[in-house]
């Protein structure tokens, strides 16, 4: 498989990523079994990036997935990592508090230390002044921490980033 850079981050990811909100019951019921050979299977692949998000099947998506790394003992410099928080089952919450709580439940779920990409998911759904003052300091704390290696935003529709980056 493939490996690109991403972006300036130095992260040599597969051309291919693994999006693991199947893995939530997100399209219908996955057992334990086929989800571990399905990561499996992609590891075999070459595949080493993976995404997931605690707004996936209500956390199911994170806790299958941290399972699946479990039981195939892979590596940890061997995949890449990505989640997302502000999104949750329950509606959105981009507060400082919320977000620094959300990247240790997560951790705690995926069974790793870190992740290697953190992102605010769906920022369009909330005041972009409060992802500018609140969300994006707490995610740098985050970061500063060694929690997350690299954050980010994610949303649509395109224009929001010129707010979010000019403020």
């Amino acid at each position: 498989m493939e490996k690109r850079e991403l972006g300036n981050t130095g992260l040599q990811v597969s051309a291919v990523g693994l999006g693991a909100s199947p893995l939530g019951h997100v399209f219908g019921d996955v057992p334990l079994s086929v989800a571990i050979a399905a990561v499996r299977k992609a590891l075999d692949l070459g595949i080493n990036f993976f995404d997931t998000s605690p707004y996936y099947g209500g956390t199911v998506s994170e806790t299958v997935l941290g399972q699946c790394f479990k039981a195939i003992g892979v590596p940890r410099d061997q995949i890449i990592v990505s989640t997302k928080c502000g999104r949750y089952r329950e509606g959105f919450d981009f507060s400082a508090e919320r977000v620094t709580r959300s990247i240790d439940e997560s951790l705690t779920r995926l069974g790793l230390d870190n992740v290697d990409i953190l992102h605010c998911h769906d920022i369009e759904f909330v005041s972009l002044d409060q992802i500018v003052n609140e969300t994006i300091p707490a995610l740098q704390k985050i970061k500063e921490k060694g929690k997350a290696r690299f954050i980010g935003i994610t949303g649509l529709p395109l224009n929001i980033y010129t707010y979010v980056v000019m403020c």
